[in-house]
Order: structure tokens, then sequence, then C-alpha cells
């Protein structure tokens, strides 16, 4: 009986943080509507409830509702599973994200090396979808999708290395109390900098939305699927866009910790300030797609390998020989 309560209560807490982060993913894809349109002058979605805070609702509803159709030609095992794989590894690397001190699911200590590890097999479920697909535009875009996550992976890598050398920790709630007197962003700003930029790679973001660009890949590895296989997909997208925000609030901004320990604001709890700081990088990211240009493939390689990984690799030396010198590293 006893087993069984343990495991109604770990069930428990999966759902506690699994519902908000779908729920989450839904809002927030209204929020990228809306200031889309706010910066381009358009209205965005307004009709389907107040503000068309229901839109999201309605395009979950369609999805659900559309034929889901198998291309006769594709490795239907495999073009069924890339949708499923996505979307769970998207979900299950919020399992380490602290939202307080004690509120988090998995308090492990290598937890940055979890989300990095789960983060890098999500390239798999993208090759699976475009290889199975068994058409050219698809497998294009999965394979572009391949080079660019792996070479933007590298620069995100480095630039933890540089957060590690100054908590000296590879566990997430370890790395937010290090923060207390001053946040990461303001000694690591270009570090900072270099992490939004390959986030935005990273999860496929405008302007480096080159898998799935529809002017010359139709939609790129997403183009056989329909229904809710695809939103299977969109929902896995937008996971780990949150999951992005999530690890550079964490490692920049403080995590839960609030900027600014006088009352009322440290009466705020530490969840929501974690929230707040979501948010806004999330605008962020909507606010680039609005008005950046997308790249070609040549410059989004270039980027990565030949400015980002060097000075990333550079940086890694000054903030070692910084440490060292003033005998400020973290003793382990």
């Amino acid at each position: 009986m006893e087993y069984i309560n343990l495991v109604f209560e770990e069930v428990y807490k999966i759902l506690f943080l699994l519902v908000p982060v779908l729920v989450s993913v839904a809002m927030i894809v209204w929020l990228d509507r809306r200031v889309w349109a706010f910066v381009q002058k358009r209205q965005g979605p307004n009709v389907v409830g107040p503000f068309g805070l229901l839109q999201s609702l309605a395009d979950a509803l369609k999805y659900i509702f559309k034929e889901i159709i198998i291309p006769a030609s594709s490795n239907k095992i495999i073009f069924i599973l890339a949708p499923i794989i996505t979307m769970t590894l998207a979900l299950i690397a919020w399992a380490v994200i602290p939202f307080g001190e004690e509120q988090v699911l998995a308090n492990i200590n290598v937890g940055i090396l979890y989300i990095f590890a789960v983060s890098s097999l999500g390239v798999y479920g993208i090759i699976m979808g475009g290889w199975a697909s068994n058409s050219k535009y698809p497998f294009l875009g999965s394979i572009r999708s391949a080079a660019q996550m792996v070479s933007y992976e590298v620069s995100i890598g480095i630039i933890i290395i540089n957060v590690l050398l100054c908590v000296g920790s590879l566990n997430l709630s370890d790395i937010v109390l290090a923060q207390e007197n001053i946040w990461f962003i303001i000694p690591l700003f270009p570090m900072f900098v270099i992490f939004f930029i390959s986030a935005l790679a990273e999860t496929n973001r405008p302007p480096f939305d080159l898998p799935e660009a529809e002017a010359e890949l139709v939609a790129g590895y997403q183009t056989e699927y329909s229904g809710m296989m695809y939103a299977m997909f969109w929902l896995g997208e937008y996971a780990n866009i949150l999951l992005m925000c999530a690890l550079g609030s964490i490692l920049f901004l403080g995590g839960w910790l609030s900027p600014i320990d006088l009352y009322p604001f440290n009466l705020i709890p530490g969840a929501i300030w974690l929230v707040i700081k979501i948010l806004l990088l999330f605008i962020l990211f909507a606010l680039v797609k609005a008005v950046v240009p997308r790249y070609r493939y040549d410059q989004l390689m270039r980027l990565g390998w030949k400015i980002f990984l060097p000075f990333s690799l550079t940086y890694v030396v000054l903030t070692a020989s910084y440490l060292f010198y003033f005998n400020l590293l973290p003793s382990l």
C-alpha cells in the first residue's frame, strides 16, 4: 500500500508540472501572435474569446478533428514515432527545472547535463520525421536541422561552462543560489547574448528557421504531417522554446530570485518571478521573429562555427583566468 501511495504521489507531481507546461504552450502561441501583430500594426487573434485568448484552444480542436494522413510510401512506424519522440523529449526536460529552492520534480546533482543530453536527443525526432516521409523536401529540412542543432549546441555547451566555472556545481538550484549577490547576466553579458541567439537557432526560431523554410521547403520536415501528429511537432517546438527561456532565466537572470530584496517584492513567490523572467525572454524571442529577416544557410553556419565558437572559447579562458587570479574559483 505504501508503494502504491508513493507511485500516486509521483504521478501527481508529474501532472502538476506537465499540465501547466502544456497550458503555457497554448498561451505563449497566443502571446507570440499578439507580439507579431503589435510590431507589424495588425490586430492579431481577437475574435475567439476575450482578446482572442481561446484561439489556441480553437486551433487545438481543429488539429484533433483533422484527418491524419500517412503517405503510402513512408516508413509508417518511424513516421508515427517521430512527433511522439519530439514532444516527449521536450516535456521530460522540465523534470529538473527548479521553480523554487525545494520546488523541483527531480533535484539531481547533474541537472544541467540532463537538460543538455535531452535537448541534444531532440534532433532525432526531426530527422526521423524527415527521413520517414520519403520525400525530398522533408528530408532536406531534417538534414538542415541536424547540422544546425549540432552546430549551436557546441556554443551553448561552452557558454554553460562559463557559468559552471563561477558556481562549481551542475545542480540548477545551486546555480540560482550562487546569484544571490549578483546575477550572472552582469559579468557574463556577452555569453548571455550568444546564449540567446544560439537558443533561437537550437529551437529553429526565426531568423534561423531554415529546417522549416516555407519559401523553399514548403514546411520542411513537417510537410507530410497533418492533424494531431503535426500538432505534436508544434507542441514540442514551443515546449523547447519555453525550456530555453527557463534555462536562460536560471543561468543568467537569477531563476526564482527576486530582482529587489525589499518589501513588497520579497513577498512574491519565487515561482512567479521565474515565470515573469521566462515571459520576458519569450517576448524577445517573438520580437526577433517579427523584425529580423531569415539568414542564408551559409551565414548560419559561419555565425556558429567562425564567430560564436571562437568567442565562447576565448571567454571561457578569460573567465577561468580572472577567477584563478583573484582566487574566486569555487571549491568543489
